[in-house]
């Protein structure tokens, strides 16, 4: 069992990289922005609470997150079973500390943190790209702007608490999708090579 946690600023490519994972080693994706757009999509009460955050560029608060994180392990035990790649979560430190006790219950823990990294104007020519392209009301000049200021404040500060505790992995995520996911592959097989040996 492996779990991850794929880091980066919005429009870092978090997904496209999932997306490769997903195939490869059997993982579980969990992006926390695909379930809540589900939530607002189907109009639930929790989706509504969801879009007063998200349509201005806002963190949604912690304990709303965890509980449907929660609740997406309970009901899928058996899609989790090879390992659960989180996407867009932690955002924050305290996000950090809930996930690593919400893995103990349910008898496992985090293996590693994939981060991103990505120049910002580059960032933001991707997003502005992405919005023309999908549609996605969030990707606009104005909430870019937002979302990645609220990225460097709350979110940023985790590649130092995951790199304090040997648990960051920085890849360059500027040049070729197969060329940063060879990188990110070459990471995991040694991980999977070192927890085969334990085991």
């Amino acid at each position: 069992m492996l779990n991850l946690v794929i880091f980066g600023a919005p429009g870092s490519g978090k997904g496209t990289q999932s997306e490769r994972l997903i195939d490869r080693y059997g993982l579980y994706h969990i992006s926390t922005g695909e379930l809540l757009r589900d939530h607002i999509a189907r109009g639930t009460e929790l989706g509504k609470i969801a879009d007063s955050y998200i349509s201005k560029g806002n963190l949604i608060p912690d304990e709303l997150m965890l509980q449907v994180l929660e609740k997406t392990l309970d009901d899928n035990p058996e899609e989790t079973r090879n390992g659960v790649i989180f996407d867009g979560f932690p955002r924050t430190i305290p996000q950090a500390e809930a996930l690593n006790k919400m893995l103990e219950r349910h008898g496992t823990k985090l293996h590693s943190v994939v981060g991103l990294e990505v120049p910002e104007d580059e960032l933001v020519d991707r997003l502005l790209k992405r919005g023309q392209e999908s549609g996605r009301t969030d990707d606009n000049a104005d909430t870019i702007k937002t979302r990645l200021k609220v990225y460097h404040r709350n979110t940023e500060p985790l590649r130092k608490f995951y790199a304090d505790r040997n648990a960051y992995h920085g890849v360059n995520g500027s040049g070729s999708v197969d060329k940063i996911f060879s990188d990110i592959s070459s990471h995991i097989d040694s991980l999977n090579s070192a927890e085969a040996k334990k085991s």
